[in-house]
């Protein structure tokens, strides 16, 4: 990072956050901020809780106790109507990338448009499906189908429906799961692309030691449901704490 964490501005602060299920300790104590066009990396094992630390932030789960400030919005303290405004400027790709089967792709890159009510004519929502596909180089799918498209693709379109909002932060819910090392290098090239071009921030959550090296500026390790460390992938992969160790094995 070319700037000390001092002078840059927080987009997203989170304190103290805990959530359980049953007796099992999600999130212990979890601290973290991200900072205006920052790429960082929550590192951690599958079940940790990194796909539950970014539902929360998004508030699609209710932590037991803590803040979550997103853009100076108190997002455990707001209405449906604020939370669903403050949803247009985060943009969340899912792990199942969460296609609508039934839509072609361009009624699934409608679709946000048209969940949040913004007006505007037919041409300028055709303008702004084609932009989003022109970002993730598939153009010529805007009339198919999702199952008429490889997973690789179908990660595309969905974060091109993610981008169609122009949202000031991405989250990123294990991008490159399930995807051959190829098609990996690609999302994560694109991700890099997309954050340079639209200056957004972005929290990307996985397990991909690949995609962590690629694509962090700051690596925060989860373990027992804590930001048990922080820094560069270089920094981090140097410490000799086995705890640390074991992720760049």
């Amino acid at each position: 990072m070319k700037k000390s964490n001092d002078t840059l501005k927080s987009v997203i602060s989170i304190q103290h956050l805990y959530k359980s299920f049953g007796d099992n300790k999600v999130l212990d104590d979890f601290n973290l901020e991200l900072y205006q066009g920052e790429s960082l990396v929550v590192l951690g094992r599958s079940g940790s809780g990194k796909s539950v630390l970014i539902k929360c932030i998004i508030g699609l789960i209710s932590p037991d106790r803590g803040s979550i400030d997103v853009l100076g919005q108190d997002v455990l303290n707001i209405d449906k109507i604020e939370l669903d405004k403050m949803r247009t400027k985060v943009g969340f790709l899912f792990q199942s990338n969460a296609l609508y089967d039934s839509m072609t792709i361009r009624e699934n890159l409608e679709f946000p448009l048209r969940r949040h009510s913004i007006r505007l004519s037919q041409a300028e929502v055709d303008g702004l499906v084609m932009e989003a596909l022109e970002n993730v180089g598939l153009e010529h799918t805007v009339d198919k189908m999702p199952s008429e498209l490889s997973g690789g693709m179908r990660k595309r379109i969905a974060l091109a429906r993610t981008l169609i909002l122009k949202p000031e932060i991405m989250l990123y819910d294990e991008p490159t799961t399930g995807l051959d090392a190829i098609t990996s290098l690609e999302i994560i090239a694109l991700m890099k692309t997309i954050g340079e071009r639209y200056q957004t921030s972005s929290i990307i959550i996985t397990h991909d030691m690949k995609c962590v090296q690629l694509a962090a500026q700051r690596v925060a390790i989860l373990i027992d449901g804590k930001c048990y460390a922080e820094g560069t992938y270089e920094m981090l992969k140097q410490s000799a704490d086995e705890k640390i160790c074991q992720f760049f094995q």
